[in-house]
């Protein structure tokens, strides 16, 4: 299995542009990381990812606050840090854009693309739990609005099955009309059924990203039906708060320092990210 990408220095942001948007290639998926600050974005790209995205439940994590609890400023002001951190391209989850209106997308975009980012993606999700997802034509136009912003690779999100709607058949429609809106790549967060990915992937003419979930199957797997992109979301932040929370229950339940073997490990990787 070959998997796309080595890390290559690039300065310019069209040349990151550039670069994030060969990286997509079905059948030679791009392994994407989610880092939340400076370090870990640094350390991530230490170990040999070739491009990174953001997080909004790791990037909320770190101001104590849950998944969507980062404002737009704040957003914004995070992809900047990460940019100026790292020589790979990064590509933000601006969630739903900050607004419901395209123009309040299009304005979030043309912001975003400010900071030097490679790309950026745009939910149909509308925060409210009554009437959770735009309705499509509406969700179109904001895609479409997204994409008439900037050039930044955009990647536009179909959130039924994340946020519990598992159908399959909508989502699929909404991925292709995001497609004709001139989305570059296409993901639905929490498709993992093997028959519910095929399906997908053969019903649309996109790179499609798809995030690791328990139950899915291994890289290889996926590389051979053709995924273009593959992202963990806040699942490696979420790890590093569990290790936290187990040293910590260890040392206060159990006097004990069996985290100081792991904690080894994390200084020699520090050695070798920031020296």
């Amino acid at each position: 299995m070959t998997l796309t990408g080595t890390v290559d220095r690039v300065t310019s942001q069209a040349d990151k542009i550039a670069r994030f948007r060969e990286l997509h290639v079905p059948g030679r998926p791009l392994v994407v990381a989610n880092p939340w600050d400076v370090g870990t974005a640094k350390l991530l790209v230490s170990a040999g990812f070739a491009a990174l995205a953001t997080t909004s439940s790791g990037h909320a994590a770190t101001l104590g606050r849950l998944d969507g609890g980062a404002t737009r400023d704040e957003v914004l002001a995070h992809a900047a840090e990460l940019v100026s951190a790292v020589e790979v391209p990064v590509s933000a989850d601006l969630e739903n854009g900050f607004g419901h209106t395209p123009e309040a997308v299009a304005a979030t975009v043309t912001d975003a693309a400010a900071t030097g980012l490679a790309g950026c993606s745009i939910e149909d999700y509308t925060g409210d739990p009554d009437t959770p997802f735009y309705d499509l034509p509406h969700a179109v136009e904001r895609i479409e609005a997204a994409r008439a912003a900037s050039d930044l690779v955009l990647t536009a999100r179909a959130e039924n099955f994340i946020r519990g709607n598992r159908d399959l058949a909508d989502t699929i429609a909404r991925l292709q009309a995001f497609q004709e809106a001139g989305a570059d790549v296409l993901y639905a967060p929490g498709v993992s059924r093997p028959d519910d990915l095929r399906s997908l992937l053969a019903s649309v003419d996109r790179p499609v990203n798809v995030l690791v979930r328990p139950d899915m199957v291994p890289v290889a797997q996926l590389a051979e039906w053709g995924v273009a992109r593959i992202s963990v979301g806040g699942a490696f932040n979420q790890a590093m708060i569990g290790a936290l929370h187990h040293a910590a229950r260890e040392l206060l339940d159990e006097g004990t320092y069996g985290f100081l073997n792991l904690a080894a490990e994390g200084r020699t990787q520090i050695a070798k990210a920031f020296g």
